[in-house]
């Protein structure tokens, strides 16, 4: 399984969880774990995702991406799971 974290953070504001959670559904890939929070009305997300469902590589599902924070004005990172793994490891 080819797992990703995405993170998202940004002022608070209705729906960036269904906006970020859809555009990851229209490319088929499957969130695995999710956790939010808000802390002085900035809110924040990390996401673990499954991408073996998507058929587009990592730079274009980053690139699919840029409306979704550009709508949101948020700051969206996707890194891949295993490069995130090996730098906590060190």
């Amino acid at each position: 399984m080819t797992k990703a974290l995405i993170s998202v953070t940004g002022l608070d504001s209705t729906g960036i969880i269904a906006r970020v959670a859809t555009k990851l559904s229209e490319m088929n890939i499957n969130i695995l774990d999710i956790t939010q929070t808000i802390l002085g009305g900035y809110f924040t997300m990390m996401m673990v995702v499954d991408l073996d469902g998507a058929h587009l590589r990592f730079d274009e599902i980053d690139r699919e991406l840029q409306p979704v924070r550009d709508e949101l004005k948020m700051t969206i990172h996707i890194q891949r799971m295993d490069i995130f793994d090996a730098m906590h490891r060190i």
